[in-house]
């Protein structure tokens, strides 16, 4: 396939994008002269034309949930209907500026104020909801500092180490590292539950708490949680809910109801805002009634003559503040908020029931294409991993070569080497969005792909042939990312 071209290489001198400019602001008269330029420099000229036809072919070329089968493991890259975004985007909503006065922004008010009150419910948090964390990380972050803040108001100061699973994401421990705790890893067993003797033996006067993620980032739901409260309760710490994989629970079972003190959300995710690429996101995080005080504001509150407004932080004094400006993304939000009350109560257990569902057929029908499931033992949750390292030890085929070759088949890799306790592992998560036509045609491309591992696999290590770009070099391009156009004089 030929190469695109830049923007920069349509750029002829004298080409314009505009029949007709508007007159140019004036310019503030304490601008220095040596910073004001009379033209623009290094733009490129181009027609109108050419700058539709030229973004229109880069956004065929994208592989996204609107186009593609996105089987991306703990990510939950489902569709996200089009009817929240309609609404979130309502004049109301859009035209309605930060600062405008709380008596102007009642209706949007009590749209983050429900959400709150959803969000709590569904996840059992009964000390309430922030919905100010831009992403998931930050959401982590306001829940570990919670969590740390507790043990400082309470003088508990030798509370510094967070207990972290070996399968966990990998903000977890970067998380508690940020929030001033030390790490404590305790491993996971054969059949994917956690080591209870190796977390009986790291509890103590030092932990602060755990971080878990339930069902976990290997796919099943942890069946001793109950034990696990209860011991990091005993031993004086707390329990964090990574909620990367609600989405596998939605409606059926709360992270409140299994002993956990503190949970963010990926609204994103769970709750359906069109994400990726770094952006836009929501980590809304709940709190247990011990952590109610150590909240981020603002929250929306119902007064007293039925209003809502924002409380402020002289009415929490011991919260760990402000984590973004004005109140969170209030798009997402917006779009989660919507997507909540079309699902309702009955419509969030069917999210979670079908994402099982979907991802159980697609595990037992890969298995019976001969790929080999990390856990067989074990009913999946929403996701689940495959590893194909009997392939690479055959013919030297990896995970990364089959991911590769997907592309061809126009559907997106599923996460590749995560968790990293599973050699050559390809998690996978079908999402309760996907029909069962996609799931079979899924199953069909992965099980020509085996066969092609054993009968060329030197031809599946070229992938993708038919990508705008063939294989690059992902470690070069992460390392030595280099998106600067220098032009032919410049090269």
């Amino acid at each position: 396939m030929a190469r695109s071209m830049l923007i920069f290489e349509h750029s002829r001198p004298g080409r314009s994008a505009a029949a007709q400019m508007p007159p140019a602001c004036a310019l503030p008269d304490d601008l220095p002269a040596a910073l004001r330029r009379a033209t623009p420099i290094g733009l490129p000229e181009v027609s109108e034309m050419d700058v539709v036809r030229h973004y229109t072919s880069l956004s065929q070329k994208n592989f996204s949930i609107d186009t593609n089968f996105y089987p991306l493991g703990s990510c939950t890259m489902k569709y996200n209907p089009r009817v929240c975004n309609s609404l979130a985007m309502l004049d109301g909503f859009l035209s309605r500026h930060p600062y405008a006065p709380e008596s102007l922004s009642q209706g949007f008010l009590a749209c983050m104020y429900e959400l709150q009150e959803i969000l709590a419910d569904v996840t059992g948090m009964r000390g309430g909801v922030s919905l100010t964390p831009m992403a998931g990380a930050q959401g982590e972050f306001a829940g570990v500092a919670m969590i740390m803040a507790y043990h400082r108001h309470r003088d508990d100061l030798a509370r510094t180490e967070i207990i972290v699973p070996d399968a966990a994401h990998g903000t977890n421990p970067a998380t508690a590292t940020m929030c001033g705790a030390s790490v404590r890893e305790i491993p996971t067993l054969a059949d994917g539950d956690i080591d209870i003797e190796a977390l009986r033996s790291v509890l103590g006067p030092n932990t602060a708490g755990i971080m878990l993620t339930n069902p976990s980032t290997i796919g099943v739901f942890e069946r001793r949680i109950r034990e696990i409260a209860h011991l990091v309760h005993a031993a004086g710490g707390l329990l964090y809910y990574d909620g990367a994989n609600l989405n596998a629970i939605l409606g059926k079972v709360r992270p409140g109801d299994m002993g956990f003190d503190a949970i963010h959300m990926n609204l994103h995710k769970t709750f359906s805002t069109p994400h990726g690429g770094g952006g836009p996101g929501a980590g809304a995080v709940g709190v247990s009634e011990r952590l109610k005080p150590f909240l981020p504001i603002p929250i929306v509150e119902k007064r007293a003559d039925g209003r809502y407004g924002y409380a402020r932080k002289k009415d929490r004094p011991l919260s760990i503040g402000r984590l973004s400006a004005f109140a969170g993304n209030a798009g997402v939000l917006l779009r989660a908020y919507i997507y909540a009350r079309l699902l309702g109560r009955e419509g969030m257990r069917r999210v979670a029931e079908y994402a099982t569902l979907n991802a159980n057929y697609l595990a037992v029908e890969l298995r019976k294409a001969g790929f080999t499931l990390a856990y067989p033992a074990r009913r999946a949750s929403h996701e689940f991993i495959v590893t194909v390292a009997p392939q690479k030890k055959l013919s030297g085929v990896t995970a990364l070569d089959f991911s590769k070759a997907l592309l061809d088949h126009g559907i997106h890799a599923p996460t590749n080497y995560f968790p990293l306790l599973v050699p050559e592992c390809l998690l996978i998560e079908p999402t309760e969005t996907e029909s069962k036509d996609t799931l079979d045609q899924f199953v069909a491309v992965m099980a020509s792909l085996l066969q092609q591992a054993k009968d060329d696999p030197e031809a599946l290590k070229q992938a993708p042939r038919t990508t705008p770009v063939r294989r690059l070099d992902d470690v070069k391009a992460v390392k030595e990312l280099d998106v600067a156009w220098r032009g032919p004089a410049a090269a």
